[in-house]
């Protein structure tokens, strides 16, 4: 997997996938109407972890600074 996420894409998506699993688990562990779509979260957290995003790999862009 080619690293594509630089380290502040990498702290925003923390930081949003973080902000999704605690809308989903507001109430506890039942998670009742819409807020199962805050389990989306996982997936920015994922990519934020291996620093690697499917969708910037399809669309060639990466946020990844530029080694000399």
């Amino acid at each position: 997997m080619p690293v594509n996420v630089g380290t502040i894409d990498q702290y925003v998506r923390i930081v949003v996938g973080l902000a999704l699993i605690a809308y989903a688990l507001q109430d506890g562990l039942s998670i009742q109407g819409w807020h199962w779509a805050g389990l989306i979260g996982l997936v920015p957290l994922v990519t934020a972890f291996f620093k690697s995003c499917p969708l910037y790999t399809i669309f060639g862009y990466s946020s990844c600074p530029v080694r000399q």
